[in-house]
């Protein structure tokens, strides 16, 4: 059965990818905050392959995990030797204590029974292994950010109550923050991005939970988003540059599981 994921995945990295040499970047970041000289990666949720295709490339022990099989052909497509595996986070069908490191790279959106999804991915991390959370920063004023607010304005006004946009970073962050040994945040790339009303649009028209709504629905919502954009900005293409970066935050668990 097809999810969302599954039908947004061929455009996905055509609206997400990440600038040439920033995944590279990621990856080096990644494997200087681990104590393992050589470790054992599961990336949950690794998607089209983005930033995982970079651990492949340069011949790391990877494991990707997603529950979309559209995301993983797109990710076969870019790298034809990947290690991959559909599977729910709740049940992952792994060995206990088997890697030295789990990856969670912007999965949160996405992300439901964030609960037993960490329980699992402290049961496959071995002792003195780290979970490593990562997401892109945008400018909390950014063109993104203003588009954003209008856009959930616009939608509660549809009488839409935001459940398909639920993110559970928060509360796994605070769960992660409490139970680890020790915490870094790392600052592992940084670049500047052209935005555009415009992009704001094809990027969230497109997306995985937007892809849920009616057609009718999210016809009306763009129609009325890209309205507030050419009064607000003057027009839809206009540019704007923004610092963008990676943020890593990496938790240590220095004993077995509880």
């Amino acid at each position: 059965m097809l999810n969302a994921y599954d039908v947004v995945a061929p455009s996905f990295d055509r609206h997400r990818r990440l600038p040439d040499g920033v995944p590279e970047t990621i990856r080096a970041a990644i494997l200087k905050s681990l104590k393992a000289s050589r470790p054992r990666l599961l990336d949950l949720g690794a998607g089209s392959g983005r930033i995982g295709a970079a651990f492949i490339a340069a011949g790391n022990d990877y494991i990707g995990v997603d529950l979309s099989a559209g995301m993983l052909h797109e990710f076969t497509r870019r790298e034809r030797a990947a290690r991959l595996v559909q599977a729910n986070g709740e049940q992952l069908p792994f060995r206990d204590a088997a890697f030295d490191a789990v990856l969670l790279i912007q999965v949160f959106g996405g992300l439901s029974g964030w609960r037993k999804v960490i329980a699992e991915t402290r049961r496959v991390l071995r002792p003195r292994g780290a979970i490593v959370v990562g997401r892109t920063q945008m400018p909390p004023d950014g063109i993104d950010a203003h588009m954003k607010a209008q856009l959930d304005t616009i939608l509660a006004a549809c009488g839409d109550r935001g459940e398909h946009r639920t993110n559970a970073r928060a509360d796994v962050v605070a769960w992660l923050a409490a139970h680890a040994t020790s915490r870094d945040t790392v600052t592992a790339a940084a670049w500047s991005a052209t935005r555009t009303p415009r992009g704001f649009m094809d990027r969230h028209g497109g997306g995985a939970r937007f892809a849920q709504l009616p057609q009718s629905i999210r016809d009306r919502v763009m129609r009325q988003l890209g309205d507030w954009a050419v009064a607000t900005f003057g027009s839809l293409t206009r540019e704007f540059a923004e610092p963008h970066s990676f943020e890593l935050q990496v938790f240590r668990f220095e004993n077995g599981n509880p």
